[in-house]
């Protein structure tokens, strides 16, 4: 089992960066394939950047494609979430999640085996 747990979020102007991290414990981290997932207000939640178990492959939603980027550092047990050029509809409360059946992360929620608590961004105009 692995706990999670974001830090980073908070409030930024349009255009503004924000630099999320997701520290995981327990088993071994470089087992899981890792996401980043977020849910709006009154929305369901969406897939937004995933990484491989190594690191070596990454994918991204469309709407984060050239201003979001996912990396991990498997040293530091941390996965984490660039987010550049921030636009208010990115205004989510933002999830990482481990996956530990696959080698590369999915866009499926159902795939991911353990969330963290979430954490805030908000995106002001």
């Amino acid at each position: 089992q692995v706990q999670l747990v974001e830090s980073g979020g908070g409030l930024v102007q349009a255009g503004g960066s924000l630099r999320l991290s997701c520290a995981a414990s327990g088993r071994t981290f470089s087992t899981y394939a890792m996401g980043w997932f977020r849910q709006a207000p009154g929305k369901e939640r969406e897939f937004v950047a995933g990484i491989s178990r190594s690191g070596g492959v990454t994918n991204y939603a469309d709407s984060v494609k050239g201003r979001f980027t996912i990396s991990r550092d498997n040293a530091k047990n941390t996965v984490y979430l660039q987010m550049n050029s921030l636009k208010p509809e990115d205004t989510a409360v933002y999830y990482c999640a481990a996956d530990s059946r696959r080698l590369r992360a999915t866009m499926n929620i159902p795939d991911y085996d353990y969330w963290g608590q979430g954490t805030q961004v908000t995106v002001s105009s």
